[in-house]
């Protein structure tokens, strides 16, 4: 009957503990946005345009 009661107090224990941590992540902003990165994936990077290239597409050529 004792290693019931033991059972039950390190449980209660554990349970605080594991509280305590969530109110403390909650406090220190761990859950402030959980939409955006859920969705996040859904939206195509923007393409980065090759600026190298001349306006008029004449090969440049700098051995002459």
């Amino acid at each position: 009957m004792s290693v019931l009661f033991i059972l039950i107090s390190a449980s209660l224990m554990i349970a605080i503990g594991f509280l305590i941590a969530f109110i403390w992540s909650v406090k220190s902003g761990q859950y402030d946005d959980d939409y955006t990165p859920s969705v996040r994936m859904l939206f195509d990077d923007e393409l980065v345009s090759n600026e190298t290239t001349d306006i008029t597409n004449k090969p440049t050529n700098t051995n002459d």
